[in-house]
């Protein structure tokens, strides 16, 4: 009897690519805000983090931008949940504790993805600098100058930053456990 599951004698293994596989993907609208949302993330973390390492008379711009990129992450993750509710998503692979853990993950960084902006705009407003975004367009403030909760805004947007940070390497991380180790179809549903 002969062994069929394996390449025969002499031929490779090729590992297969987006083009080979048949990978049902997730509708191009998630795909779209992902990486979107991905590269708006990639700017405003090390933008927020040099804001105050930066000249006084350069770091108003570096902050605005921070503050209005961020600003616009928050409406695009309000699109994106509500797109999530309505779409068809790809079934998750892996055993049961896997998919628990890849489910927590998404949750928890939808969670901070609107934690951050929200506590950020917040935390400006309750300083007293309402926000112009883009230095354009002026947004209403819900709270106004509010110095008692100022720093307690500042500080849950502060330790939220590290704990999304925390998220998105273990995000990637298993993206490229899946691609790398278990050469499984999970990154290609979101290119």
């Amino acid at each position: 009897m002969h062994d069929t599951t394996g390449p025969k004698r002499g031929m490779t293994m090729l590992r297969p690519t987006a083009l080979s596989l048949k990978v049902e993907r997730f509708p191009a609208a998630m795909r779209l805000l992902h990486w979107l949302i991905a590269a708006l993330i990639l700017c405003i973390w090390p933008l927020g983090f040099v804001i105050h390492l930066v000249k006084n008379e350069v770091s108003l711009t570096f902050y605005t931008l921070h503050e209005s990129l961020g600003f616009l992450v928050l409406w695009l993750m309000l699109i994106r949940i509500g797109n999530r509710l309505l779409s068809h998503s790809p079934a998750a692979e892996g055993s049961g504790l896997e998919r628990l853990a890849a489910t927590t993950v998404h949750l928890l960084l939808y969670l901070f993805l609107i934690i951050m902006p929200v506590s950020g705009f917040l935390a400006t407003n309750a300083h007293g600098f309402p926000l112009m975004w883009f230095g354009v367009i002026p947004v209403w403030s819900p709270i106004g100058k509010t110095p008692d909760i100022a720093w307690t805004l500042s500080g849950i947007h502060y330790w939220s930053s590290w704990i999304l940070l925390a998220l998105i390497g273990l995000h990637i991380a298993a993206a490229l456990f899946h691609h790398l180790i278990r050469r499984d179809a999970t990154l290609y549903k979101i290119l």
